[in-house]
C-alpha cells in the first residue's frame, strides 16, 4: 500500500477540519468539477486551462499531476502523512473511503476522502531525516516511496514511532538533484537542527539551552543542579542581579512523549512556591491538548514552548548567545529564494 503526503493549506488553515471531519480534501479554490469524469490526464489539464485560464502551461501541469493522484491513484488501504504547520508534530490516518466529488460544498471542499487519522502528534523528530526531506516537498499531493520509506513507515507504528534500524548505505543523497521535486530548504534545515538539538541537548542539556536563551535575552537565571528539582529548573528575572519583575520560573522536558496536564499543575505549583510571577513550560516533543485547553485560563501566567519555539528563540537571539553555547551550536544564516510549487 502507498503512502501519500498531503497539505492541509500553506498555513495549515485546513488542518482541525482534515482532523476533526475525517477526511482530507483537495484544496484548490472553484474547482467545482467532478474529477471521476475525466479519462485521462489530458482531460484533467484541459479542464484545468478551462478553470484556470490565466495559469501558466507549467503551473497547470504541476496541478494537474498533484489532482490526478488524489482522484484516480489513492487507494484505500494507503496511508496519507499531514505534516502540521501549527506544530512540529505530523498526523497519520488510513484511507478508508473513495474519491467523493460534492458540488454542494463552498470552495475549495468539493472533493474529499474520507481517512481514518489513526496516529496523530507523532513528533517530527521521529523520523530519519531523508523522509523528512522527502516531507518537505513543495507539493500539496504527493506519492512518499524513496529509500523504503513506505516500508520503514510502517514499520515505525509497529515500533511506536521509533525509527528502525536501516542499511545507511542503500540510502540515496538527500541531495542528489533530478529525482525529487522542489522542496522547502528552510524547512529541511530546521529539522536537521532539530534533529542535532535532540542528541546534543538531551536531559539537563535542554535546561542549559533554554537558560542561555533567557540570558541572551537580558534576564538573569539561576538553573538548578542535574537531579531532582522540584519542579524548578530554571528561575529567570530582568536587572543584573534578578531582582526585576516579572519573575519567571522553568520547567525544562526533554521525554519522547506530549507533555501532559499534571505536568502544567506542577509547573503552577512550583511558580507559587518560588514566588514567580509567570511560568515557562518547555517541551521538546510538545504538548497533549489537555495542555493546550488551558492556555486561554492561564494565558498571563504561563507560556508554551515545544520545538517549533525552541528554534524560534534560539535563531531569533543567535547572535547573543554565549560564546559556548554558539560553538556547541554552529548555525550559519544563509539566504535563499523563496519559491513555492507554482515557481
Amino acid at each position: 500500500m502507498a503512502i501519500w503526503l498531503t497539505r492541509a493549506g500553506s498555513s495549515g488553515e485546513y488542518e482541525m477540519k482534515f482532523l476533526d471531519e475525517g477526511k482530507v480534501y483537495l484544496t484548490w479554490d472553484d474547482l467545482n468539477e467532478n474529477l471521476q469524469a475525466l479519462s485521462t490526464r489530458e482531460d484533467l489539464l484541459a479542464c484545468l486551462e478551462r478553470v484556470y485560464p490565466n495559469g501558466k502551461p507549467a503551473r497547470n501541469r504541476n496541478w494537474a499531476s498533484q489532482i490526478w493522484a488524489f482522484a484516480k491513484e489513492m487507494q484505500i488501504g494507503d496511508w496519507v502523512i499531514m505534516p502540521s504547520k501549527i506544530k512540529s508534530i505530523l498526523h497519520i490516518g488510513e484511507i478508508v473511503g473513495g474519491y467523493t466529488y460534492d458540488p454542494t460544498q463552498d470552495s475549495p471542499y468539493f472533493h474529499h476522502r474520507k481517512v481514518n487519522w489513526f496516529a496523530k502528534d507523532i513528533p517530527r523528530s521521529s523520523f530519519d531525516q531523508d523522509i523528512l526531506y522527502s516531507l518537505g516537498a513543495f507539493l500539496t499531493v504527493c506519492r512518499i516511496s524513496r529509500n523504503n520509506a513506505e516500508e520503514r513507515i510502517r514499520a515505525m507504528a509497529q515500533n511506536n514511532w521509533r525509527s528502525v534500524a536501516l542499511d545507511v548505505n542503500s540510502l540515496q543523497s538527500v541531495f542528489e538533484q533530478g529525482e525529487e521535486e522542489s522542496v522547502d530548504l528552510e524547512l529541511v534545515a530546521r529539522d536537521m537542527i532539530v534533529h542535532y538539538l535532540g542528541r546534543k541537548f538531551k536531559g539537563h542539556g535542554m535546561a542549559r539551552l533554554v537558560e542561555a536563551i533567557l540570558k541572551a535575552k537580558g534576564y538573569t537565571t539561576y538553573i538548578s543542579p542535574e537531579g531532582p528539582d522540584k519542579g524548578i529548573d530554571i528561575l529567570a528575572a530582568p536587572e543584573p542581579f534578578g531582582f526585576g519583575r516579572p519573575r519567571i520560573c522553568v520547567q525544562v522536558k526533554t521525554a519522547d512523549a506530549p507533555v501532559e496536564r499534571p505536568t502544567l499543575d506542577q509547573l503552577l505549583g512550583a511558580m507559587q512556591n518560588a514566588n514567580a510571577d509567570q511560568g515557562l513550560l518547555v517541551s521538546w516533543s510538545g504538548f497533549k491538548n489537555t495542555v493546550h485547553r488551558e492556555i486561554p485560563s492561564q494565558f498571563f501566567r504561563v507560556r508554551l514552548w515545544d520545538q517549533t519555539a525552541i528554534i524560534d528563540e534560539l535563531v531569533s537571539c543567535y547572535d547573543k548567545l554565549d560564546e559556548d553555547i554558539r560553538a556547541e551550536i554552529p548555525l550559519k544564516r544563509i539566504w535563499t529564494l523563496a519559491l513555492g510549487q507554482d515557481d
